[in-house]
């Protein structure tokens, strides 16, 4: 009985974090295991949130599993190197940047391509599946480009991806940007974004999902080095010294720097530490 109380317990902070978040009826149903839609859906929550559009954080499978919720702590030492560039950044002219090699995409690239379908049995929570995941990462590629990790690596040269149209467009695997996240891709900069992929960005606090203001991918080559400032929002291509300007990332860039919403929400202390 106390088992399942402070269970239920639990799961109505998350509602409450939801609530305060301003995400829409349908995203709460993607963050919330089913029994706890049930359990709100006559609450404040779905009244509040029905009336919100500004923000669109949700997620699907891998948040309603158990999966997610043990995954932080084996990112947390996978992912080192991108979560010291999140809390503490690089200080510089620019502020807090994320500085790297460019990978070059254009246009529609979708899911399958940035992780098979092949590779889904693979469980981000078990350290060694998630590093699978991270070499596997854009496998997909059609023979036009490059690869993005190289034979018998494990991590990508390149930690910036710069990108067209519609990327992560597709199915609504999770598992597309935690293998990005985990071959060792800090940002990804696209003309736009398959909604579904953005915001599992934000949910697992895998990538930074910034947005261009115009097209830009074919401004870039690949193995160009480039900077994203934070402050200025703006990437600068160091071979041609051009700088473009970037949306900001707004509420998402917290959670991402938390190290996703669940550990947002902690963190803000929405939620009780474990």
């Amino acid at each position: 009985m106390a088992e399942t109380f402070a269970a239920r317990k639990a799961t109505l902070e998350a509602a409450y974090v939801l609530s305060s978040l301003h995400v829409t009826s349908r995203a709460a149903s993607s963050f919330l295991p089913a029994t706890v839609c049930q359990s709100v859906k006559s609450s404040a929550l779905r009244e509040k949130a029905s009336t919100s559009h500004k923000f669109h954080y949700c997620t699907s499978s891998f948040i309603r599993s158990r999966r997610f919720f043990t995954s932080a702590s084996v990112r947390s030492s996978a992912n080192e190197r991108v979560f010291s560039v999140r809390n503490e950044g690089k200080s510089g002219k620019g502020g807090r940047v994320i500085r790297g090699k460019v990978f070059v995409l254009d246009d529609n690239i979708d899911t399958d391509q940035i992780i098979p379908a092949d590779r889904l049995t693979l469980v981000p929570s078990v350290p060694e599946e998630y590093e699978q995941l991270g070499k596997h990462a854009l496998e997909g590629l059609p023979e036009r480009y490059p690869r993005y990790i190289g034979p018998d690596q494990m991590k990508t040269a390149y930690s910036i991806i710069v990108a067209g149209e519609n990327f992560g467009c597709g199915s609504s695997r999770e598992h597309a940007p935690i293998a990005l996240g985990a071959a060792g891709c800090d940002a990804v900069v696209a003309q736009s974004y398959a909604r579904i992929f953005f915001r599992n960005c934000a949910a697992t606090g895998e990538l930074y999902p910034w947005e261009c203001v115009e097209k830009i991918w074919d401004k870039f080559q690949t193995g160009d080095e480039a900077t994203i400032s934070f402050d200025e929002s703006k990437i600068i291509n160091h071979r041609t010294g051009e700088e473009f300007e970037l949306k900001g990332l707004g509420d998402v860039g917290p959670v991402i720097d938390a190290g996703g919403l669940f550990a947002f929400a902690r963190q803000s202390g929405m939620i009780k530490k474990a």
